[in-house]
C-alpha cells in the first residue's frame, strides 16, 4: 500500500525530472539542431572539447563567477544582519519580518521588470541622483556598469530568503551559552564570536551553499535587464546556454554546457560544505 502512494511522485520525478537529465546528457555527446529531420547524430566528445576551447564559454564562466562573488558575501552579512535585528524583541517585528521576506515571495522576472524602470534614464535611482545635484547614469548599458546594477538587485532580492533561514537558525542556539558567556565576562562582540557563529555555522553553510547553486544559474534577471549585453559583459553561462540552444539551435553543445556549468556548481558547492564542516569541527 505504501508503493502505490508512492508510484504517482515517482513516475512525476522519473518522467519529468531525471527523464530531461538522461535525454540532455544523451544530447550533450550528439550534434542535433531542430531544424534538422535526422535526429541527433552521435559525435563523442567533440562538444566537450570545443567548449574548453571556446573564449565566449570562458568568458561567460569568468562572468559567472564574478556575479557569484559579487552577489554572495554582500547578501549573506547583510542577511546576517537583519537576522540579527529581527531575532530582537520590539514593537512591529512580525511586520518588519515579513516585510523583509516579501521580496522573496515575487517572481525573480517581476522584480527584474521593476527594476528595469528603477535604473531607466528617468527612473528612480537617476531621479535621485538627479535631486542630489549629480549626473544620471546609464546603468545597464555601460559594460562597467552593467553587470555590478544586476548584481545589486540580485542582492535585495536574496536578503529575505536568507535573513529567514538565518532567523531560523539563531533561534536555535541555546540562551544558556549566552548566559554563561555573560558570566565569564564576555562582551557583544565576543559572544557573537564564540557562541552566536559556532551555533549558526551549519545554517551559514546551507545558506552559502543554495545561494552559489542559485548565483550560478542566474539567468532570468540578466534576460529582462540586459539580455547578456552591453558586448557580453553580463552574459552568463546559463544565458549562453540559453542562446546557443534557441537562438542557434545547438542543442548538443547547449546540453554540454549545461552538464560542464553543473560540474562546476557541485563543485563549489562541495568546498562550500567541507569548509563549513571542517570549521565546525
Amino acid at each position: 500500500m505504501g508503493m502505490l502512494f508512492v508510484i504517482p511522485a515517482a513516475l512525476y520525478v522519473v518522467i519529468f525530472q531525471l527523464g530531461p537529465v538522461v535525454y540532455g546528457l544523451v544530447l550533450s555527446f550528439s550534434a542535433y539542431s531542430p531544424l534538422d529531420r535526422g535526429g541527433p547524430e552521435f559525435v563523442g566528445w567533440d562538444n566537450y572539447t570545443s567548449i574548453f576551447t571556446d573564449a565566449s564559454f570562458a568568458r561567460a564562466m569568468g562572468i559567472t563567477g564574478r556575479y557569484v562573488l559579487q552577489v554572495l558575501p554582500f547578501t549573506v552579512a547583510i542577511a546576517l544582519g537583519l537576522a540579527l535585528l529581527s531575532n530582537r524583541v520590539f514593537r512591529g517585528v512580525g511586520l518588519f519580518r515579513t516585510g523583509l521576506y516579501v521580496p522573496h515571495v515575487v517572481s525573480l522576472t517581476a522584480v527584474s521588470m521593476v527594476w528595469l524602470w528603477i535604473y531607466s534614464d528617468t527612473g528612480l535611482v537617476n531621479q535621485v541622483l538627479d535631486f542630489l545635484g549629480l549626473a544620471p547614469q546609464r546603468w545597464l548599458t555601460t559594460q562597467d556598469a552593467a553587470l555590478n546594477a544586476v548584481s545589486a538587485m540580485r542582492i535585495w532580492k536574496a536578503l529575505g530568503s536568507n535573513m529567514v533561514l538565518l532567523l531560523a537558525g539563531l533561534q536555535t542556539v541555546p540562551k544558556d551559552l549566552y548566559e554563561a558567556a555573560k558570566m565569564d565576562g564576555a562582551n557583544t562582540w565576543q559572544q557573537f564570536r564564540a557562541v552566536t557563529l559556532p551555533g549558526l555555522r551549519p545554517m551559514l553553510t546551507y545558506v552559502v551553499a543554495m545561494d552559489i547553486i542559485f548565483l550560478a544559474q542566474g539567468f532570468p534577471e540578466i534576460f529582462v535587464l540586459t539580455q547578456g549585453g552591453p558586448y557580453g559583459s553580463t552574459t552568463t553561462v546559463n544565458y549562453l546556454i540559453y542562446t546557443e540552444a534557441f537562438q542557434y539551435n545547438q542543442m548538443g553543445s547547449a546540453s554540454a554546457m549545461a552538464f560542464v556549468l553543473f560540474a562546476f556548481i557541485a563543485a563549489f558547492t562541495i568546498v562550500a560544505i567541507r569548509v563549513g564542516q571542517g570549521r565546525r569541527t
